[in-house]
């Protein structure tokens, strides 16, 4: 048994966030940080975004291909026939506190829709199938239902006529988008389902790992996700440029949180890509889009602006997934609050991806630590402390 000397001496290598730490293998995702790439079981993320509906997302990532025309319309009548929250779910959005944050809801409402199902502690691989297609169809519908709520406004009823992504549109607004809307929203959930070994996926699967159901590590990775160094960073690079306020003040703005130790812009930076995260560059190209439909590019106009700023540095940052996503919504009618629950819409799909993978080959996850806490410390009775 080791010694607190030899965790201080250096014989252990700590691996603090377990950077570059491999703690299983799967079959759902591949990064390259490098070069850089992302594929969903072996396909490119830029084929995938630019062709197939999130539906068909879905289907893959659940069942390990991509879906001929008949799967495709057999889990897209699944995911519709799953939709309606439970009346009780409605309540708890209801009585929530105004004051409440947005992920708080979504949270307690994911787990609140355990006690709805049937059979919840299903976790045959079919019962493990038939709540993640459950849990990806109501998703949209508890971040919508709250969206009007906290705006006084009475949540919509799903549209069975409209697919995964208009149908969450029609579920906040109360009317069926444009295609174009539609696109720009299919292909952010399809750039945001999966992305392997991440925080939240992560939670999930130690969570699964230890048997216990979907509801629980599906609740667990909204948890982590919250977080403004995961799926909260969107919600902060809105901030930052409603703050900025215009072109023209990027580069004054810049220059002095330059001057700052520590300075650390949201949407910028990424633990696994070096250079332009994939996913980005196809949402540059749908914020730069949305923005003329729009009538407002100042908030992609900012954005390519920063982006140039921050490759300048004497470590150049690049831009990831959560930088143009924000502009885009944004430039959507979405407000900032509702960011992070859209990356959960969407993201769904992989957490549950991956706990199906976890238990179909399962080991409980429990890595060591080194402690550097004092040893045999001797015991004082509590009358004499």
């Amino acid at each position: 048994m080791s010694t607190p000397e030899n965790f201080s001496s250096g014989r252990l290598q700590i691996a603090l966030g377990l950077q570059d730490v491999v703690v299983d293998e799967s079959k759902i995702c591949f990064i390259d940080g490098v070069a850089p790439k992302l594929l969903y079981y072996g396909y490119n993320i830029h084929d995938l975004a630019e062709n197939c509906s999130y539906e068909e997302i879905v289907y893959l990532l659940l069942n390990g291909k991509l879906p001929n025309k008949a799967e495709l319309a057999k889990i897209s009548t699944d995911l519709v026939a799953a939709r309606g929250l439970p009346a009780e779910v409605f309540e708890t959005i209801k009585h929530a506190p105004k004051s409440s944050i947005p992920m708080d809801v979504l949270r307690t409402c994911v787990s609140q829709l355990a006690l709805s199902d049937p059979k919840p502690n299903d976790d045959t691989p079919e019962g493990r199938y038939r709540k993640s297609i459950r849990l990806t169809a109501l998703f949209p519908e508890i971040v919508a239902a709250d969206y009007r709520n906290r705006r006084g406004e009475a949540p919509n009823k799903p549209n069975p006529k409209l697919g995964h992504a208009s149908n969450f549109l029609f579920l906040l607004h109360g009317k069926e988008p444009g295609p174009s809307a539609a696109k720009t929203m299919d292909v952010a959930l399809v750039l945001h389902a999966e992305h392997s070994f991440n925080a939240s996926t992560f939670t999930a699967r130690v969570i699964a790992a230890t048997l216990s159901d979907m509801y629980s590590a599906v609740t667990g990775a909204i948890g982590a996700l919250k977080g403004p160094l995961h799926g909260g960073a969107n919600e902060g690079v809105i901030k930052t440029l409603v703050e900025i306020g215009d072109v023209s003040k990027v580069e004054p703005w810049l220059n002095e949180k330059f001057k700052e130790k520590g300075f650390r812009l949201m949407g910028f930076g990424h633990r696994v890509y070096k250079t332009l995260d994939p996913r980005a560059v196809v949402l540059k190209k749908y914020s730069e889009k949305s923005g003329k439909e729009h009538g407002v590019t100042k908030w992609f106009d900012m954005s390519v602006k920063i982006e140039a700023m921050m490759k300048t540095r004497e470590k150049p940052l690049y831009p990831n997934v959560d930088f143009y996503s924000a502009s885009t919504y944004y430039t959507m009618g979405l407000p900032p609050e509702i960011f992070t629950p859209i990356f959960a819409v969407s993201r769904v799909a992989g957490w549950c991806a991956h706990v199906m993978e976890q238990q179909s080959h399962n080991r409980l996850i429990r890595p060591d630590c080194a402690y550097i806490g004092v040893m045999d410390a001797p015991f004082i009775p509590l009358d004499k402390r």
